[in-house]
């Protein structure tokens, strides 16, 4: 959908005084890029302040050839948004050098969620090395965001990809409070250890047995699993886990019903006619079964859709995430 470039223009430098304001961006770092149609992309000019951006700060490049117009060169990050929008139908590309993540991934391999918010929204964050002061290997960015819209790229800040700039601006300033979260508890504990993610993790048995994914065979042995499995049993039965929920894979026929009883699948459906119905493309469903990417989270960013009230079945969080879990003991094909 084509946009307004005035419009566009001045939405970008909204969001850089933003950036800036709430300590997001310093100095002449980050970069910001938004899609004005198919053919071209607004970016931030080289050399400019996310906080004081001006209309002339930003530069119109033409995503076939890379061509832009005007004297101001684009940001030497233009390699890095340019394939992000050949790869995704993101419509904004956020690059930021927040110093609490950027300090905190310099000393932290990992981000250790200890909030249901950060698991909710953010998932495993994927971080990726980055041993120059521009991102030479964009590639491994791309395939960071197919499990999760935004990525650390270590000693150089993040990135974020979205529908909309709020969207963006929301995960971003949402690792960095929960990086915040993190660093604070261990001031109190340096050791600390979630109880929640080692429960989560325990106990889970592969299956050796490879099944064509999302075949009848390949969603009944998953159920299979998650009815031997003790921690489901009892989360379902304290938390009354009783309804219908359904996952359907875009562009194919196939579609499963799972009946629940108090934590356990009574009955396996081929059909979609339930109260909440998760849906997604073959890429995505394929990372979900692998243990890549977490459904919650594909949810939140948009990359599945929910029919239904997210809200309703996040009183289920835990058992559902040790379901998603036993999704990748379940080898397919």
């Amino acid at each position: 959908m084509a946009q307004n470039e005035q419009a566009l223009k001045e939405e970008i430098i909204k969001v850089g005084k933003r950036l800036y304001d709430v300590g997001l961006a310093v100095a002449k770092s980050g970069n910001i890029s938004a899609r004005l149609n198919n053919e071209f992309i607004l970016i931030t000019g080289t050399g400019t302040f996310l906080g004081d951006l001006k209309l002339d700060d930003i530069v119109k490049v033409n995503l076939t050839t890379n061509a832009h117009e005007g004297a101001l060169k684009p940001s030497s990050e233009l390699p890095l948004h340019s394939l992000i929008y050949k790869n995704f139908p993101a419509f904004t590309v956020i690059h930021a050098h927040p110093p609490l993540i950027n300090g905190y991934f310099a000393a932290t391999p990992t981000l250790k969620a200890l909030t249901f918010e950060t698991k909710f929204y953010l998932g495993e964050v994927p971080v990726i090395e980055q041993n120059t002061p521009t991102v030479t290997k964009p590639d491994l960015v791309i395939d960071a965001l197919k499990i999760n819209n935004l990525a650390v790229l270590k000693n150089h800040g993040a990135v974020v990809m979205s529908e909309k700039f709020a969207d963006g601006l929301s995960l971003m300033e949402a690792l960095e409070e929960a990086v915040r979260v993190a660093a604070v508890a261990r001031l109190f504990n340096k050791d600390i250890l979630d109880d929640l993610d080692q429960a989560l993790k325990d106990n889970l048995t592969q299956i050796d047995v490879e099944y064509p994914m999302f075949s009848r065979e390949h969603i009944q042995a998953i159920v299979d699993q998650v009815n031997k499995d003790e921690f489901i049993a009892q989360k379902g039965k304290e938390l009354d886990l009783t309804l219908k929920l359904a996952i359907k894979m875009d562009g194919s026929d196939a579609a499963y019903k799972f009946n629940f009883e108090q934590g356990r699948i009574v009955r396996l459906d081929n059909d979609a006619d339930a109260p909440f119905i998760i849906s997604g493309p073959k890429d995505v469903w394929e990372q979900v079964f692998l243990g890549k990417l977490d459904s919650f989270v594909a949810v939140t960013q948009g990359k599945m859709k929910l029919q239904g009230q997210l809200g309703q079945l996040s009183k289920w969080y835990v058992p559902f995430t040790r379901l998603f879990s036993i999704f990748k003991q379940v080898k397919f094909k």
